[in-house]
C-alpha cells in the first residue's frame, strides 16, 4: 500500500513537472514573457528617471574620461586625485561652453519678436492655402455633425513657480551625476576585478573579460572620434556662417557641434534654428534658406563620408535601429536619453557580437 502511494505520488509529481519544459519550449510563451519583461523594464526606467538618467549619463561620460584617469594612476597619481581631476575637468568644459553660449544667445533672444514678425510676413502668401484648409475642416465638421467650437484651458502655473518646482530636482540630479561620475572613474578597475572574481572557471572569466574589453574599447573609441568629428563640423559651420555674413557664426558652430551628439534629432533641430536665423537676417526666400541649406550640405558630408571613414565599418550600425533607439530614449528620458541612446546601443551590440563570435568559435572547434 505504501509503495502504491509512493508510485502514485511519483506519477503525480512527474505529471506536474512535464508541462514546464513544454512551456519553456513554446515560442508563444517565450515571446509573451519577453514582451512582459520589456514593458516592465520600460515602466521601471520611466519611474526611476530622476535617479537612473544621471547615473547612466555618468557611466557614459566616465567611459570617456576613465582611460585618462588610468594613465594618471600609472604615473603615481592617487586614484582619488585622478578621478577628482577628471570630474573637475568635465565641469570646467561644461562651464566654459555655457559661458560661450550665454552672451550671444541673450542677444538672439532679444531678436525673437523680429523673427516672429518675419515669419508672419513670409506666411502671408500662404493665407489662401490656410483659408482653404480651414473651410475644408469646417465642411467636414458640419458633415459629421460636430461643432467647430474649440475649448482652451489655461494653466495658471507661472514660469517662476515651475522653476522653483523643478530647480531642487535638477540640482539633485546634477549632484547625483557628479558623484556617480567620480565614484565610477575611481572604482572602474575594482569593479572589473570584482566581476572577474565572480566567474566560476577560467573559460567564463575569459568571456567576461572579452566582453568588458569590447565594450570599453568600442564605447571610448566612438565617444573620442565623434567628439573630434563634432568639433570639426562645428568649425566648418562657423566658417560657413561667417562666409555667408550670418551674425554670431561662432555660436552656430558650437551649437551645431553640440547638437550633433544627438543623431538625426540634433541636425533637424539645427536646421530649424538656422531657419529662424535666416528669417531674422534675410529679406528674400533665398537669403532665408541659405543658412540651413549650407548646414545641411556640411552635415550630409559629415554623415555620409567623414563619419564612416573615421569610425570604419566595424562601428557602423543599422540606421533604422539607431533611429528607433534614439526615439525611444528621448521619449523615455528626454535630452539625456538622446545623448546616451547610441552609446547604450553600442554596449548591447558589443555584448551580442562578442557572444556570437565566441559561440561560433566553439562550434568551429567542435567540428
Amino acid at each position: 500500500m505504501t509503495s502504491q502511494v509512493k508510485i502514485n505520488d511519483g506519477a503525480q509529481a512527474g505529471a506536474g513537472r512535464t508541462p514546464a519544459p513544454a512551456l519553456r519550449a513554446d515560442p508563444a510563451v517565450r515571446i509573451s514573457l519577453l514582451i512582459l519583461c520589456g514593458l516592465a523594464l520600460t515602466a521601471a526606467l520611466d519611474f526611476g528617471q530622476v535617479i537612473l538618467a544621471p547615473i547612466c549619463l555618468s557611466l557614459v561620460v566616465g567611459t570617456l574620461f576613465g582611460p585618462a584617469a588610468d594613465r594618471l594612476s600609472r604615473i603615481g597619481v592617487p586614484s582619488w586625485m585622478s578621478a577628482l581631476a577628471m570630474v573637475l575637468l568635465f565641469v570646467a568644459l561644461i562651464l566654459s561652453t555655457g559661458a560661450a553660449f550665454v552672451v550671444p544667445l541673450s542677444d538672439w533672444m532679444d531678436k525673437l519678436p523680429l523673427i516672429w514678425a518675419q515669419l508672419q510676413s513670409q506666411l502671408t502668401s500662404w493665407q489662401g492655402f490656410f483659408a482653404s484648409v480651414a473651410s475644408l475642416q469646417n465642411e467636414l465638421q458640419n458633415a459629421m455633425g460636430q461643432s467647430g467650437n474649440m475649448q482652451v484651458s489655461v494653466d495658471d502655473t507661472s514660469a517662476v513657480e515651475s522653476v522653483f518646482y523643478f530647480a531642487p530636482t535638477f540640482v539633485a540630479q546634477v549632484i547625483l551625476f557628479l558623484a556617480s561620475l567620480y565614484f565610477f572613474i575611481l572604482t572602474r578597475p575594482h569593479f572589473r576585478e570584482s566581476l572577474l572574481r565572480m566567474c566560476d572557471d577560467h573559460h567564463q572569466r575569459r568571456n567576461v573579460a572579452t566582453v568588458i574589453q569590447a565594450i570599453e574599447t568600442r564605447l571610448s573609441t566612438y565617444l573620442v572620434y565623434i567628439t573630434f568629428i563634432n568639433v570639426g563640423l562645428g568649425a566648418a559651420v562657423a566658417l560657413a556662417m561667417w562666409a555667408l555674413g550670418v551674425p554670431s557664426p561662432l555660436l552656430w558652430g558650437m551649437l551645431a557641434g553640440l547638437l550633433n551628439y544627438i543623431v538625426y534629432i540634433g541636425p533637424a533641430a539645427m536646421v530649424a534654428v538656422l531657419t529662424g536665423v535666416g528669417l531674422a537676417t534675410g529679406n528674400t526666400l533665398l537669403a532665408i534658406l541659405t543658412p540651413p541649406a549650407a548646414y545641411l550640405v556640411l552635415n550630409l558630408m559629415e554623415a555620409q563620408f567623414v563619419t564612416p571613414m573615421v569610425l570604419g565599418r566595424t562601428m557602423t550600425l543599422n540606421p533604422f535601429v539607431v533611429f528607433l533607439t534614439i526615439a525611444f530614449w528621448i521619449w523615455l528620458w528626454g535630452p539625456a536619453g538622446g545623448f546616451v541612446a547610441v552609446p547604450l546601443l553600442l554596449v548591447a551590440y558589443s555584448i551580442f557580437e562578442t557572444l556570437d563570435q565566441q559561440s561560433s568559435n566553439r562550434a568551429r572547434l567542435e567540428i
